[in-house]
């Protein structure tokens, strides 16, 4: 298992094995909520630096953006008139926009294992595969959104293409023609982003729920330890 995989693992297995035979009730436990935080914080940091380092979304087939499927239509028109590099700019330049937004990500996730309530803990560890995750999405998506924008505008704004689907797609979008979270380059590289972080701990977490065995136990006991 990779250093996402071990890492983000310890945030789901109490809830995913029998074997320790943990009574969630126990979660009022004061010493118990403090380390599924700091699990939850460990977990969140380790997605946001693999993520957030060069080639994190590049070179990464499951999370890497693709162009805009309209502009995908046109591809092989856009390099018969001369536009191939252009269009290898861009695609280049979406991803490192989200790389550099993930970066800033954390601060944001953090916050939300701290606002977690004992009730918020139960239910990740009795919910379902990506209960964890739906957490993290629930409390961090809209203002992970407004924090992304500013990055991947910055990152995507020298990139003559960009601007010129901006163009297109805007006005094609209020005919319909176009779905509104394409639009713009901006708003299309900041969903992607958001999609991105929360598959990546959202797989691990379906993987680890499925095999808890596999993961780091001397880890969770030392965290999960007070509940002994």
């Amino acid at each position: 298992m990779n250093n996402l995989g071990r890492w983000v693992g310890i945030i789901f297995l109490l809830a995913a094995t029998a074997a320790w035979a943990l009574d969630l009730s126990d979660l009022t436990n004061k010493d118990a909520v403090a380390g599924l935080k700091q699990a939850l914080t460990d977990g969140a940091g380790v997605a946001v630096k693999q993520l957030g380092a060069k080639d994190g979304f590049f070179g990464n087939p499951q999370v890497k953006i693709p162009l805009p499927a309209s502009l995908q239509k046109v591809e092989s028109m856009l390099k018969m008139v001369g536009m191939q590099q252009q269009v290898d700019d861009l695609d280049l330049a979406m991803n490192r926009a989200a790389e550099s937004a993930v970066a800033d990500a954390k601060p944001l996730l953090v916050n939300a294992v701290k606002q977690m309530t004992v009730e918020d803990a139960k239910n990740i560890l009795s919910g379902g595969d990506t209960a964890a995750t739906d957490y993290f999405r629930s409390k961090t998506a809209d203002p992970l959104a407004k924090k992304f924008l500013p990055t991947v505008q910055k990152a995507t704004a020298k990139v003559g293409l960009a601007a010129k689907y901006n163009a297109v797609a805007g006005q094609a979008a209020q005919f319909g023609l176009v779905d509104k979270n394409q639009a713009t380059i901006e708003q299309y590289v900041t969903d992607k982003a958001l999609d991105g972080l929360y598959t990546m701990i959202g797989e691990q977490e379906k993987a680890i729920r499925a095999n808890p065995a596999a993961a780091a136990t001397g880890i969770v006991k030392k965290v999960f330890g007070a509940l002994q």
